[in-house]
């Protein structure tokens, strides 16, 4: 089994493993980042920032590039189609403390590809490569990037994208299975990203569609790929890319942690939410994980309605500690 486990070099950054976090919007901000790592994950990815709100300073993007010494290296994920304007974008993100930069040329938003960024850009390679080039060029620090297969079927064009990329001086390369008019419906295609680690000899993470350990293992089974990029399995499983990691190393799955660590867990991230977004803002944003974290237990439905109706901070930190004490009770007496 350990032949699918390997530490990734990522320039002067040998990470430990080979599961790494997604870039997902709205979801990996700082405090998720955080617990994340902590938890044991090779390498965590900022939420995508939009290079033209880099440059304008906006106080909400100067917030989703903020760092922590626990996520290092610190991977900070952009987006753009003007090349001078990734380049600051970069430059700017390297002078604030980024260890390195990912080019999103991946994203399927409607809004992102509207302005000719995200997989949008995998229908002109030639712009790909000067927005490659310049954001290279423009730092001193690894740049990867992160890709579709294509934009529909007829464009399945990951592999010479991946070809322009390794030549521009790209690192490391991600490879969602899917085209960006299949969105997020279908199947993820790990066969085809085959092709893509067969173009180039940088790695390439395999992303979509993994959220289990045996979707890991099928997916670097049929890509070849050198490792995988985890989104939705990780949300409310901070604990999960560790996990992956000791199967890909030994063969032997483990267990979810005890719920008295999850209780833990969860109240840090709560915690670390509302220190980083503030009172209001970081209680709607916690809705969410606290939702994915107790999926799946005893009474976690009223649980839920009752947190989304708390507007206070320390309410929700009582409902969460009775709620995970409830359990462990009725577990104790099963």
């Amino acid at each position: 089994m350990n032949q699918y486990y390997k530490n990734i070099t990522i320039g002067p950054y040998e990470l430990d493993g080979n599961a790494f976090l997604a870039p997902c919007s709205g979801v990996t901000d700082l405090p998720f980042r955080k617990i994340v790592k902590k938890m044991g994950a090779s390498l965590v990815v900022s939420e995508m920032i939009a290079s033209q709100a880099m440059i304008r300073d906006s106080k909400r993007t100067m917030k989703m590039v903020e760092k922590c010494p626990e996520e290092r290296p610190a991977t900070v994920q952009l987006a753009g189609c003007e090349p001078a304007v990734m380049a600051e974008a970069a430059k700017l993100n390297e002078d604030m403390g980024a260890d390195i930069i990912d080019i999103n040329m991946g994203c399927p938003a409607k809004k992102v590809v509207n302005g000719y960024a995200g997989s949008a850009l995998m229908k002109d390679l030639g712009l790909a490569r000067k927005i490659i080039e310049a954001t290279v060029a423009a730092v001193n620090l690894p740049v990867t990037l992160k890709m579709r297969t294509g934009w529909d079927d007829n464009t399945r064009n990951a592999p010479e994208l991946a070809k322009i990329a390794q030549d521009c001086g790209i690192h490391l390369i991600a490879v969602h299975g899917r085209t960006r008019c299949q969105l997020y419906n279908g199947r993820s295609d790990w066969s085809f990203i085959k092709n893509v680690k067969e173009a180039v000899t940088i790695p390439v993470i395999a992303n979509g569609d993994i959220v289990c350990e045996d979707t890991a293992l099928a997916a670097l089974q049929a890509s070849g790929a050198d490792g995988v990029m985890v989104g939705r399995g990780c949300y409310g499983r901070p604990w999960f890319l560790k996990n992956l990691q000791d199967f890909l190393k030994t063969g032997k799955k483990s267990e979810a942690p005890a719920l008295s660590l999850q209780k833990e867990l969860l109240l840090e991230h709560f915690a670390d939410i509302i220190e980083h977004h503030g009172e209001v803002v970081g209680i709607k944003m916690a809705r969410k994980h606290v939702s994915w974290y107790s999926k799946g237990l005893k009474g976690s439905n009223d649980f839920r309605v009752k947190v989304n109706q708390s507007k206070s901070s320390a309410e929700v930190y009582g409902l969460i500690s009775n709620f995970y004490d409830e359990v462990m009770e009725f577990e104790k007496n099963e």
